[in-house]
């Protein structure tokens, strides 16, 4: 790991996104699944992902995170997802960020597929981070 001891305390923030295709069809029923809320599901997996990235990725630095929100918003033929995730630390969130926006991807993939097989996560990406400095 990284020694980021040395570095003062700054407040830092990571937004990520990712895509899921998929068949109109299937997103007008992602809240009405045979397993349940994908949406809802998706939201709270990938905060749950966030709050575990450093258990996920290695030699990646375990962070108090102040704040992970995930939305989610359906189109006509994809779901939108946008992780937001909050520190107050010496080193950056983006890889719980992305942990967070990719793995409410997969949970939609999950709960997704046995209505549409033509499923695709993509897309998956840091949009920014920031630092401010006390």
């Amino acid at each position: 790991m990284v020694d980021v001891g040395g570095k003062p305390l700054s407040r830092r923030r990571a937004r990520a996104a990712a895509v899921v295709r998929m068949g109109r069809d299937t997103a007008r029923r992602l809240r009405d699944l045979p397993k349940g809320d994908a949406v809802a599901t998706a939201r709270v997996a990938g905060i749950m992902g966030a709050k575990r990235t450093a258990e996920l990725i290695p030699l990646c630095h375990p962070l108090p995170l102040s704040h992970v929100a995930v939305d989610v918003a359906v189109a006509d033929d994809r779901a939108e997802i946008v992780a937001t995730v909050e520190t107050v630390a010496q080193t950056g969130v983006e890889m719980e960020a992305l942990t967070a926006a990719a793995l409410a991807a997969l949970t939609l993939y999950d709960m997704a597929k046995a209505i549409d097989k033509d499923l695709v996560v993509e897309h998956v990406r840091l949009l920014e981070k920031t630092k401010q400095v006390p």
